[in-house]
């Protein structure tokens, strides 16, 4: 099953948002033998815009022109150059399933996380989006 995960992983047509189906130490194994960078976002004491965005923030080491507003979290997620990576997992854990967000800033990140996963294929780099259990 791993070298099926981590052929996956590395497919660029594949890569998009979902929720994960396997247990976390299997998608941590396979991320690190795909050559692709993890990014772990815990969530759980996240309970508003301004928690979330500091929370991706810290945990995307974000450079200091990060805005901490939607527009800033969409740059560095198509950015990502002091990251430099065959591609891109961001595990998304702890938390409840609006990612402590309201309703409208909830569909906001989503549809920022899709872009993401479209801009990534558009470079040939997957970016992968993974919601844990609870999530």
């Amino acid at each position: 099953m791993s070298e099926d995960l981590c052929a996956r992983l590395q497919d660029v047509k594949e890569a998009g948002v979902y929720r994960l189906s396997c247990p976390l130490a299997i998608l941590e194994a396979n991320v690190a033998l795909s050559g692709l960078t993890l990014f772990e976002v815990d969530i759980a004491a996240v309970h508003s815009k301004g928690e979330f965005l500091a929370t991706m923030a810290q945990v995307l080491v974000a450079p200091v022109w990060f805005g901490h507003n939607w527009d800033a979290l969409a740059d560095v997620l198509g950015d990502l150059s002091w990251h430099p990576s065959a591609g891109y997992v961001l595990l998304l854990c702890g938390g409840d399933a609006k990612l402590g967000l309201s309703a409208a800033d909830y569909e906001i990140v989503t549809n920022i996380f899709a872009d993401t996963v479209s801009y990534w294929k558009s470079q040939g780099k997957p970016f992968w989006v993974f919601f844990a259990d609870g999530v």
